[in-house]
């Protein structure tokens, strides 16, 4: 492992050790670079700011984790993954969605979800004349409704089971992605 990357993540840890118990907007480069025992320096040549660190935890740690679960077959496992790298990092999450940081939150989360669906959408739409603009519109809608069912599920405490959220999901919308891409396919000419 690169040196490089050996100090990423000892800043990526530092951060997430103080927002168990600290404020996003309240930490400072200062504390961080004290805590991993480096200079003010090294973490600039990393990262322009707080917020660009948060922004690569959410991409190392979640996204590039679940990227194999982007088919029609396992689409539901890699939402569960979402829920428990949530649930896994619960004080961490919770401190970005309620910070300033809560656009990184809403990128990962948007990003995540968007490849997913995107990977489930391109292999239903295989051998339809579906149109790129209509596969990505369908996949919006389905992202921002995930989305916002994981942000609530957040603001309400993560009390209920991930799995049973999932189930309910999945049964929601057995066949619907197949159904909207018939809606948009183009009848040939």
């Amino acid at each position: 492992m690169s040196n490089s990357l050996l100090t990423k993540k000892a800043l990526a840890h530092c951060l997430k050790k103080r927002m168990e118990h600290i404020p996003l907007n309240k930490i400072s480069v200062k504390q961080l670079v004290d805590d991993c025992g480096l200079n003010r320096q090294t973490f600039y040549y990393h990262f322009h700011d707080i917020f660009e660190l948060l922004g690569w935890i959410y991409q190392k740690e979640a996204v590039e984790g679940i990227a194999e679960y982007r088919d029609y077959s396992t689409w539901t496992e890699g939402f569960y993954k979402i829920f428990l790298y949530i649930e896994n990092n619960r004080a961490f999450c919770l401190n970005t969605l309620e910070s300033l940081g809560r656009n990184h939150l809403d990128a990962y989360l948007y990003s995540v979800t968007n490849d997913l669906i995107m990977g489930v959408i391109n292999e239903l739409a295989a051998g339809m004349r579906v149109n790129e603009d209509d596969k990505q519109f369908i996949a919006n809608f389905y992202t921002l409704a995930f989305t916002g069912l994981l942000i609530q599920w957040m603001r309400d405490g993560m009390k209920e089971s991930p799995k049973l959220i999932i189930e309910r999901l999945s049964g929601l919308l057995e066949g619907h992605f197949i159904k909207a891409l018939h809606k948009y396919e183009k009848q040939p000419s």
